[in-house]
């Protein structure tokens, strides 16, 4: 979790077949030897070139869930940092891509957006967001 105030940093993930746009932080997969902590910083680094300082674990959640019409579930290592780039807080977006090497656009959505019904992913983070006081 990256927070800017009260938004966080986000990307869209579309799912056709439910016609939901959901969101989600940044992040991916823990690598084999790799620790929690430098796999987040990794990803960040791959998907939208920057930087992350004063990481900290905040907890691990469960998330089963449906995606493209296909089961899923994952276990979910939570961690918040900053970006160590202040001028990446004065943009309204973040280009970045994936590891496929498609377009990723990321965005600061206010929190109280998540609140109001657009669905955040994984499920309990939002839950983690409005109990967690901003760094």
């Amino acid at each position: 979790m990256v927070r800017n105030g009260d938004r966080i940093l986000v990307f869209d993930v579309p799912d056709r077949i439910k016609g939901v746009v959901g969101y989600r932080p940044l992040g991916g997969t823990i690598e084999f030897g790799e620790r929690g902590e430098d796999a987040i910083g990794r990803e960040i680094r791959e998907e939208i070139a920057a930087e992350l300082v004063d990481v900290r674990y905040v907890e691990t959640l469960e998330n089963i869930f449906e995606y493209l019409g296909r089961p899923g579930h994952e276990l979910v290592r939570v961690y918040e940092g900053r970006l160590a780039d202040p001028a990446l807080y004065e943009r309204e977006s973040i280009a970045g891509h994936e590891e496929d090497g498609s377009a990723l656009r990321c965005i600061w959505k206010p929190i109280a957006d998540f609140a109001r019904g657009d669905a955040l992913y994984p499920d309990g983070l939002l839950e983690l967001l409005t109990r967690r006081t901003p760094p």
